[in-house]
């Protein structure tokens, strides 16, 4: 097994698991679905083509910056001649097209996140994030992240984000640092342990379907010397990524 490690920030985020077309939800961290599909945007994997060559992936997100929880009201469909499409790829009636939906997002968050997987497999990916056939974006397409994206290739990215990937926190004197860590399955020292419908087994614009996984959430103790503030962050994290692996 080998191993990605990426940096997801940026002004927006969104990471919806449960949203229907007026409520469009976010979860305060990334899903796997929104994983997969930033990793398949880079790709060039177009909506309804097979997702199975990112079953045998295994995403660990840590929380650096929990972000803003804030909703963007939406009008939708006033004087469209057509109407606003419905899902099912039918069209609402003209009189009755304009819609309210209401879209929750993260503001100003930032995740690391490793993701583990075959070697090969884990080469061709960090190619695509290095020359994305398609913008990556943070959950939407209205939110692109900030670079740098992709950090680094390595042997153990979970142990990376405990001891080695940098962080941008500012520490009180006696403050300990500590970070969430979201990883699937069951953990039994876990401080939340929950069920997500963010599986995806289909993009198909007409018949996403998504099964259930399991994840913990648990609080670790990260190194002092991993959290930096202002221009100390950025020349630590320009260290970490031209450090050789």
């Amino acid at each position: 097994m080998s191993g990605l490690v990426l940096r997801l920030a940026g002004p927006l985020q969104s990471w919806g698991e449960h949203s229907v077309f007026t409520q469009r939800d976010s979860l305060r961290f990334p899903t796997r679905s929104g994983l997969i599909g930033l990793l398949a945007s880079a790709e060039g994997v177009s909506r309804g083509h097979s997702l199975e060559a990112y079953e045998a992936l295994r995403f660990t997100v840590r929380v650096d910056r929990p972000g803003v929880q804030m909703v963007d009201f939406h009008t939708i469909g006033g004087g469209l001649p057509r109407g606003v499409p419905r899902p099912d790829g039918t069209q609402r009636p003209r009189d009755t097209a304009t819609m309210v939906t209401r879209r929750q997002y993260l503001s100003d968050a930032a995740f690391t996140v490793a993701v583990e997987g075959p070697e090969q497999r884990l080469g061709e990916l960090a190619e695509a994030l290095r020359r994305p056939h398609w913008q990556p974006y943070l959950g939407r397409r209205s939110c692109p992240p900030d670079q740098p994206l992709l950090l680094r290739q390595v042997d153990d990215p979970v142990a990376h984000l405990e001891t080695k990937t940098p962080l941008a926190r500012r520490l009180r004197e006696k403050e300990e640092p500590t970070a969430e860590f979201v990883t699937e399955g069951t953990m039994d020292a876990a401080d939340a342990v929950t069920e997500l419908a963010d599986v995806p087994e289909s993009f198909n614009r007409h018949d996403r379907r998504y099964r259930i996984r399991t994840v913990s959430i648990t609080t670790r103790t990260l190194p002092r010397e991993l959290c930096k503030s202002g221009d100390a962050f950025w020349d630590h994290l320009t260290a970490y990524i031209e450090e050789e692996s």
